[in-house]
């Protein structure tokens, strides 16, 4: 089942349900899947993928994070509260996360692939692991991992 077809009747029992922050939140994430069927459209029909949709939802999850610690540094902890609940319903609709380790090990596999050994290779590095890490965690913990195996 692809996330649009998920995303519809969960908006129409939200809407039943009241709960206008999980609305809005669903909303956001069907406007923004709408809004990359658009962008994509070819001749006539446009179906996103699966990783298309990951990625939409990831780039949605960062915004969230971006504006939480934004609404943070600025003290306006309402702001931020209410971006944390959307962030929250965009999480559910995301893949189950990758541990450390297991992050660890698909960098581990890149850095030997690559024959990287040192600080000048994270570019290298990381482009190949986030390809295969997109949507899986979040970029800055891969970067952390590849710094600190290359740094050793």
């Amino acid at each position: 089942m692809s996330l649009k077809e998920r995303i519809d009747p969960d908006l129409k029992n939200t809407m039943k349900a009241g709960d206008k922050d999980r609305l809005n939140a669903i909303r956001s994430i069907r406007a923004a899947l709408l809004e990359k069927e658009v962008s994509i459209r070819v001749a006539g029909k446009a179906v996103l993928t699966d990783e298309q949709e990951i990625e939409v939802l990831v780039s949605l999850a960062k915004k969230r994070r971006d504006a939480i610690e934004q609404f943070t540094a600025g003290n306006r902890p309402d702001l931020a509260e209410n971006e944390l609940k959307e962030l929250r319903v965009i999480e559910e609709y995301l893949p189950e996360p990758l541990t450390d380790d297991e992050v660890r090990a698909v960098v581990e596999n890149v850095i030997s692939d690559t024959g990287a050994t040192s600080m000048k290779d994270v570019g290298k590095v990381m482009g190949l692991a986030m390809k295969t890490l997109k949507g899986k965690t979040d970029g800055t913990r891969v970067q952390e991992i590849v710094k600190s195996l290359l740094s050793a």
